[in-house]
């Protein structure tokens, strides 16, 4: 299989994006019933379980509700949400969720690992990382401040910069390291002086603050990364199945 066809999004990704777009536009509005399943095959051109697999993904964002015997209907979503079982791209969602999305690179250059960095990315201590700093905002707002970390011999800190404006998970499978998946940690924070100032709130404000490394089909760690969200605009969340059977 080549690299191309390993990241191309599912089609049941697809098809949950566009419907996910078509609840932001006002489309289908807060409350109402989303068309029946045979006509959304038809509007897609999929077959039933991918539709479902599409739907069951919008269930989990908190965007539809399944009422038993009546159908699948538009719920109340206060906030962009992020749900932690999935991984992928925060331009790719913002996009799709009809938000105004924009990042600001401020700055990318190569630092010497330290030995948290160099522990994450399981590499020695004092190699070359490139160090990306950003600010993402939805609707002009600022919602996520981050710093990732990626090897030297992947990404060059100069030549990509243009590319760090862009989905860095897009730039790895551009580079042969298509991430598989990412391990992550959520703690809770409050904005110092500076995150305060990145993310236009007051000091103490809490955040929700992600550490994550993400690891390539090799097994490879590729990026590790340190989020700080603003919860009022861009809330994470976990889709929890069960209750599953009991221990004894």
């Amino acid at each position: 299989m080549t690299p191309d066809k390993r990241t191309r999004p599912l089609l049941a990704d697809v098809v949950r994006a566009d419907l996910r777009r078509a609840i932001m536009s006002g489309e289908f509005p807060l409350g109402s019933k989303l068309p029946n399943e045979e006509q959304l095959r038809e509007r897609f051109e999929v077959s039933r379980i991918t539709l479902r697999e599409a739907v069951r993904g919008l269930i989990e964002d908190g965007m539809v509700v399944r009422r038993h015997g009546s159908g699948t209907y538009v719920t109340h979503r206060p906030a962009l949400r992020n749900s932690l079982d999935t991984n992928f791209s925060y331009t790719e969602y913002l996009e799709s969720s009809g938000r105004r999305a924009s990042k600001q690179v401020l700055s990318a250059r190569v630092v010497p690992a330290d030995h948290e960095t160099a522990k994450a990315l399981r590499i020695e201590v004092d190699a070359d990382v490139v160090e990306i700093r950003r600010v993402r905002t939805a609707d002009q707002r600022p919602a996520i401040y981050s710093e990732d970390y990626i090897p030297a011999d992947i990404v060059d800190a100069e030549a990509d910069r243009d590319s760090f404006r862009d989905s860095l998970y897009r730039l790895l499978a551009e580079r042969r390291h298509p991430v598989e998946h990412g391990e992550a940690i959520l703690m809770p924070v409050v904005a110092d002086r500076e995150l305060a100032q990145l993310l236009h709130v007051t000091v103490g404000t809490p955040l929700q603050h992600l550490e994550q490394v993400d690891v390539d089909q090799q097994g490879r760690p590729v990026m590790w990364s340190l989020e700080w969200h603003v919860p009022s605009v861009i809330e994470l969340r976990v889709y929890r199945r069960g209750p599953g059977p009991s221990g004894h």
